[in-house]
């Protein structure tokens, strides 16, 4: 587990449920980010716009940063402090939203050339979010998978 990993898990417990604890995170921001930082503005803020309504219109809500988390019931959206590096930053904020594991129909990873973008399905909508390269997005949805199959 990385120091990400374990501040989330630690920082979030006051907004679980008893008995609940974080199985998985990454750390995510809406798709669009990226690009909109490195000078692609408009594509990336339309990107951006895209993944807020597609979550909105599914019933769950982004943030960024953001870290998604899966527990044994649920799918959490998690407010952070702007991650650094090497551990630093990247505080839990607040619990922004979360959706019971059952309602989520998939989360599915693909390669960028510098991260992942990760497509969210709940109740039919999708939404994309990207990670970076070293953010393990597979343990995430194998976590998802396990949950999900009991």
């Amino acid at each position: 587990m990385g120091a990400y990993d374990q501040k989330i898990k630690e920082g979030v417990r006051p907004f679980l449920d008893d008995g609940e604890e974080v199985l998985a995170s990454i750390i995510v921001r809406p798709r669009g980010w990226t690009q909109a930082m490195a000078g692609v503005r408009p594509v990336g803020q339309a990107q951006m716009r895209n993944a807020s309504e597609g979550a909105a219109a599914s019933g769950f809500a982004l943030t960024s940063p953001m870290a998604l988390a899966v527990t044994q019931r649920r799918l959490l959206s998690i407010k952070i402090g702007s991650p650094i590096g090497m551990g630093l930053g990247g505080k839990v904020k607040e619990l922004v939203g979360s959706v019971p594991v059952g309602e989520v129909d998939s989360i599915e990873i693909h390669k960028l050339a510098v991260g992942k973008t990760v497509t969210v399905t709940i109740d039919g909508t999708p939404f994309t979010l990207e990670a970076n390269a070293a953010a393990d997005a597979k343990g995430l949805v194998a976590e998802f998978e396990r949950v999900r199959n009991g």
